[in-house]
């Protein structure tokens, strides 16, 4: 294993630029759809292109480094809905913030510094994909259980946003004045030429993300449980590992289990009409999930929490390290 996270680190960021390749990680070599158990690095793409239609320089190679290589058809990976309205709320159940549609109350946390209560669940559940600086949410803002989509009103207001790590997009607006300025003038010089026509100034952002996650502080702490819907209390944390079975609890498809396929992934992720989102140290499972069942935990065989599910494909469902998780947003099980 070490030696193909060594590639990954070597080779990994090249290997991301190749067109269709969305991600890269490691996991087990795979031939005629048996697991041959050997270590490798495994190249995600969206679909799979007959050798013939690549250009040479586009052909991922069968080894690096003196690593086997696996290519592995992912789809598109988007960002991934229990609908009633329930007090105490139980994780497993639709939530979300007042602007977004819904996703997943994955768990109950405790803020590491004070000790009180929190709803885990993704930044793009409960905070609407912000950046902290973008103006789509602020903390305070109102989170709703059930979820919008799903019927929830200013009466369904179960907490307020509290800390989110930030989502960095490749392709966003600028957020500085001199380009704001610059982006005006010029609009006024093309709009004397040219009525119909817009310039529009855009920062590119070669930044990573590490988590897509947010808690939310209850209006009460009598509001929520820890009790997840068909799991039960938690017990603990845990590491995933590649060929591992884990399980979840969530507000689409319910509760359902997969394998863990690839660690130590890095992937891009489309995160709906923002733009889309590279994320490192990525764990991928067999397809466990569906949209809205986004902000789910997943839990190994003893119920330890091992990720936070934020996305998804056709085949494929994407977590990040719950340790990640928690040392960012500074909480615990």
């Amino acid at each position: 294993m070490d030696s193909v996270v060594k590639a990954l680190k070597k080779c990994g960021l090249r290997l991301m630029d190749l067109p269709n390749v969305i991600g890269v990680g490691y996991g087990h070599k795979h031939v005629g759809g048996r697991n041959t158990g050997k270590d490798s690095l495994v190249v995600l793409v969206e679909k799979k292109v007959p050798l013939e239609e690549l250009n040479s320089n586009h052909v991922i190679p069968r080894s690096m480094n003196q690593c086997l290589v696996d290519v592995v058809e992912v789809g598109e990976v988007v960002a991934l809905g229990r609908t009633g309205r329930q007090r105490p709320a139980r994780p497993g159940l639709s939530i979300g913030h007042f602007r977004v549609t819904a996703g997943t109350f994955g768990a109950v946390v405790y803020d590491v510094k004070t000790g009180e209560p929190l709803i885990l669940s993704n930044n793009h559940v409960l905070a609407n994909s912000s950046n902290g600086s973008d103006g789509r949410a602020k903390v305070g803002d109102a989170v709703l259980q059930p979820g919008k989509y799903d019927g929830g009103t200013d009466e369904d207001i179960i907490a307020r946003l509290y800390k989110f790590a930030p989502i960095e997009l490749e392709v966003s607006e600028p957020d500085c004045k001199i380009a704001s300025i610059a982006q005006k003038l010029l609009n006024r010089v093309v709009r004397r030429i040219r009525r119909n026509y817009e310039v529009k100034i855009e920062r590119f952002s070669s930044a990573t993300n590490l988590v897509d996650a947010a808690v939310a502080r209850p209006l009460s702490k009598d509001l929520v449980t820890e009790d997840i819907i068909d799991l039960g209390i938690p017990k603990g944390t845990s590491e995933a590992v590649v060929g591992q079975k884990v399980k979840k609890s969530g507000r689409t498809s319910g509760t359902n289990s997969g394998e863990v396929k690839v660690v130590h992934a890095t992937i891009k992720i489309g995160m709906g009409e923002i733009g889309t989102a590279t994320f490192t140290d990525q764990v991928l499972t067999t397809r466990m999930a569906q949209p809205g069942d986004s902000g789910s935990v997943v839990l190994d065989e003893y119920n330890r929490v091992c990720g936070l599910l934020s996305a998804g494909s056709d085949t494929v469902s994407v977590f990040g390290r719950i340790q990640n998780v928690c040392e960012v947003l500074g909480v615990r099980f």
